[in-house]
């Protein structure tokens, strides 16, 4: 007998009360009725419709969905368990979606208003709708349909998780962004998580409206775009990054060649002249990984016009600085960090991880030549995502490489003037009537910015052309 087995049979002879508990905690736990009958149509329906499945001869989805519900419709009736029309059809559903899709997932999956799913355990999924976490009542069979669905999920881009690697990063066809543990590094059973992005990708407008920058902020980093600037987006997590970069890079130039690198490719570009390149882990025998570094390296030699890194968070910073201090201008990417100041010092500590033995003057006169601006976006307490710096990286004084706010999000004086937007916890993206020291090298690049455009705003006037405050999803 086990060690496990001897403790519950100790518990039943000594603590009576305890398994009362432990009865009245699965008893609280709303089983399926109709799991069983899923169950057995599930493994009826698998051997009729396995070849069909992988062997479509040109059909659509819609065709391959068409005949999955007839022939579940077909083992239904066969079974002859009494069923109300609504059950029948959520069965079916169900079955269906378990089949061609991600069983209990779909629905989230399918709803757009919901930006990430959280599956802690089989049992329980919460969602985040408009940037609440809720509790939801859906819930996986057992362990081995989680593994299954997470298996479906990761297998179709050639990634793996078992014990001897037991979580991974991967993405949906629609660029979702997944994650996926396991035991024995889950304790409780295996959590997964999905941050969703909209099939439809943000625009620029799309932000103005939620609120998340004002108009002329907006034109301003558009104008930063296609004047190659260096442009580097700080936040934390969750708070809207790939967004803002997904965003931005809707300004680069349709003749321009571009080329991104990920860890999991998420980023959703429209232009054509487009490479997309993506990481790889080690396999089984801990051969073959391919890094971010080695594919930045590799990008050099593609003769980019743009380079895009998903997100800096090794040693790839370094290979990132040298594209841009060698003539890559116009590369975008990504960093953790709490704002301007700290994106500088968060990219300082990533090139010193990568080993190389520089004194900081040097490495961080580095990173003053490198970039040209940094975008700060922040996810605030009631969910909704603002960019609240764009702010000018100058050059070294002393040992400190300086910076100055172009745009700045001020926190509303709630005993002052500005009440109606009290609740918004931050005034909007401003002017500070400073103007940056790049524009000749946007004019040389062929983009002009009018003399009075870094005019500093009124309050009133800027909260006019703020739009509507709202959220903003994705990283």
């Amino acid at each position: 007998m086990s060690l496990h087995s001897r403790i519950q049979v100790a518990g039943q002879s000594d603590e009576p009360e305890a398994v009362d508990v432990k009865e009245a905690e699965r008893a609280s736990v709303v089983a399926d009725p109709f799991a069983e009958l899923k169950t057995r149509v599930h493994k009826e329906i698998i051997p009729r419709l396995g070849p069909r499945l992988f062997n479509q001869d040109g059909k659509t989805d819609n065709d391959l969905e068409e005949r999955v519900n007839e022939v579940v419709t077909e083992v239904l009736a066969v079974e002859k368990t009494p069923l109300t029309r609504q059950e029948r059809q959520d069965i079916i559903r169900q079955i269906t979606d378990d089949i061609l899709g991600y069983g209990p997932l779909e629905p989230f999956l399918r709803d757009d208003s919901i930006t990430e799913i959280m599956v802690n355990d089989h049992r329980t999924i919460y969602i985040e709708r408009h940037g609440k976490i809720s509790k939801t009542n859906a819930q996986f069979v057992d362990e081995a349909h989680l593994l299954r669905i997470i298996d479906k999920i990761i297998s179709r881009i050639g990634r793996r998780i078992d014990e001897s690697s037991p979580y991974v990063d991967a993405r949906l066809p629609d660029g979702s962004r997944v994650n996926a543990i396991i035991p024995p590094l889950a304790v409780r059973g295996s959590s997964l998580t999905i941050r969703k992005f909209r099939r439809d990708p943000f625009t620029m407008a799309d932000l103005i409206k939620f609120g998340t920058l004002t108009h002329k902020s907006g034109q301003f980093l558009e104008a930063c775009v296609r004047g190659k600037l260096n442009i580097l987006i700080s936040g934390g997590t969750g708070s809207g990054k790939t967004t803002t970069l997904n965003v931005l890079s809707a300004a680069i130039p349709t003749d321009e060649r571009i080329i991104t690198v990920e860890d999991a490719a998420e980023l959703q570009l429209k232009q054509e002249h487009v490479i997309t390149l993506e990481s790889r882990p080690a396999n089984i025998e801990g051969k073959g990984q391919v890094t971010i570094r080695d594919l930045v390296r590799n990008t050099l030699r593609m003769r980019p016009d743009r380079i895009i890194v998903g997100e800096c968070r090794g040693a790839e910073a370094v290979d990132m600085l040298q594209a841009m201090n060698t003539g890559h201008d116009g590369s975008l990417t990504t960093i953790h960090a709490n704002n301007p100041r700290d994106a500088l010092a968060r990219t300082e500590t990533l090139v010193l991880t990568a080993g190389v033995e520089l004194p900081l003057r040097a490495i961080r006169e580095q990173i003053s030549s490198a970039f040209d601006l940094i975008v700060q976006v922040s996810r605030l307490v009631d969910g909704t995502r603002r960019i609240t710096h764009i702010t000018e990286v100058l050059r070294m004084e002393s040992d400190v490489v300086t910076l100055q706010d172009i745009f700045l999000a001020k926190p509303v004086d709630e005993a002052g003037g500005n009440q109606d937007a009290g609740h918004r916890l931050l005034g909007p993206l401003t002017s500070t009537g400073l103007k940056p020291h790049f524009l000749d090298k946007m004019a040389s690049n062929g983009v002009n910015l009018p003399p009075n455009f870094f005019q500093e705003e009124s309050g009133e006037r800027a909260a006019s052309t703020s739009g509507i405050f709202g959220r903003a999803v994705g990283e």
